[in-house]
């Protein structure tokens, strides 16, 4: 049966669905020093059906979870959906979980395959390698990264390795933070934040909040395994707490952003070695702003000319304009029009960004100029319970 949202379509077309992961149910047992915790208002996966013309969005569904399915990632083909599952726990280190999710090809509804542990607990960023025959997983309260092969069929494997951060953990007060700032999140052990592989799949990068580090390992593809880079970790200032990173679309340069620190830092990329070298650093704030900020989400546009930055508790989105050598300069903020912004999105076609406002419950959409790369809100608002990450799939009409 088709659903309500699609009626109408011509056979054929071209459909774009939006997924929204979001925490379902309160962080337990963590540290007392952890200040994010979200109470668990969403209820799974919400599904809406996009508007390509208006970027407007309408309630498609939802696949019902309480273990709080916060991270999404999904396949080249637009066949399989993958989940971070944070607040499971399972074994006596209690670590989190992945579930792979089959999605059907007339509706988009979603299909359990099946949930492999994490090789950590809290499991908070996944993202794929381009092969699309592995999955690499953040384990933020572990403080460990993994790598899950996945199988023909869709499913998750074992890990096949998991690597776990170690080394002296950085200052409570942030190097670079804005002027009266008492942000501190991350700086009391080690949090593995994020991993991504390069754009070649030959390195896989990953930040660690609390050691102030981006690291860099060789991937071997045929056994699924991490080993060290000729330069193993770069460092940030201490107590700046690298958390998200993205790649220009030319692949040589690499912005990273810093949650306690409110700063955007540019490195140059070696496609050859993996090898980062620093060379900007920008606050992630507009210009005289004092007190507490923490940073979340970085993007860079599809056409590598702007640089978008998510400030929680200014509750902004800075955006940077990309010079000829990558260096970025303030453009403008824009309100989220929501609290806590944890992270954004854009569609397909870089014409709209999709905000997810965690603590005001709700999923803000606005249109991209792509000439200034301001933002100006469409009127939006969509109610979704503690919003984390936005994915898309684009699907094709029953005939």
């Amino acid at each position: 049966m088709v659903p309500q949202a699609l009626a109408g379509q011509k056979p054929g077309a071209t459909r774009l669905l939006a997924y929204v992961g979001t925490f379902t149910s309160p962080l337990k047992d963590v540290l007392p020093t952890q200040v994010d915790l979200p109470p668990g208002n969403g209820r799974g996966i919400h599904i809406f059906e996009v508007d390509q013309a208006t970027g407007a969005l309408k309630p498609a569904g939802i696949y019902e979870s309480g273990s709080s399915p916060n991270c999404l990632a999904v396949n080249a083909d637009n066949t399989r959906l993958f989940s971070t599952n944070e607040t499971d726990h399972v074994g006596p280190s209690k670590e989190g979980t992945v579930s792979a999710f089959a999605i059907d090809p007339a509706t988009g509804a979603l299909t359990l395959l099946n949930t492999i542990r994490s090789g950590g607990a809290g499991p908070t960023y996944i993202s794929l390698h381009p092969s699309g025959r592995f999955l690499f997983v953040a384990n933020y309260f572990g403080g460990s990264i993994a790598v899950l092969p996945v199988q023909a069929d869709g499913r998750l494997g074992e890990p096949t390795d998991v690597k776990v951060d170690e080394g002296p953990i950085g200052p409570t007060r942030a190097k670079h933070a804005p002027p009266g700032s008492f942000a501190f999140s991350g700086h009391d052990r080690t949090h593995a934040h994020m991993v991504l592989p390069d754009p070649a799949g030959r390195f896989v990068i990953h930040v660690d909040l609390g050691l102030d580090r981006i690291y860099v390992w060789k991937f071997d593809e045929q056994k699924g395994t991490l080993a060290p880079a000729a330069t193993p970790f770069v460092s940030l200032p201490p107590g700046d707490g690298p958390r998200h990173f993205h790649f220009h679309p030319n692949g040589k340069w690499f912005y990273s952003i810093q949650e306690e620190g409110s700063t955007l830092a540019l490195f140059d990329y070696d496609a050859a070695t993996g090898a980062l070298t620093a060379r900007q650093t920008i606050s992630s704030l507009p210009p005289g702003y004092a007190g507490s900020n923490f940073c979340s989400e970085i993007l860079v546009s599809h056409d590598g000319k702007f640089v978008y930055a998510g400030n929680r508790l200014h509750d902004s989105i800075g955006i940077f304009a990309i010079g000829p050598n990558g260096e970025l300069s303030f453009v403008a903020d824009e309100w989220t029009r929501g609290n806590y912004p944890r992270s954004f999105a854009f569609d397909p076609t870089g014409q709209f960004l999709y905000c997810c406002n965690q603590r005001a419950d709700n999923v803000t959409v606005f249109k991209v100029d792509r000439t200034s790369g301001r933002l100006e809100f469409t009127g939006q608002f969509l109610p979704v319970g503690n919003p984390s990450h936005v994915a898309f799939v684009s699907l094709k009409t029953i005939r």
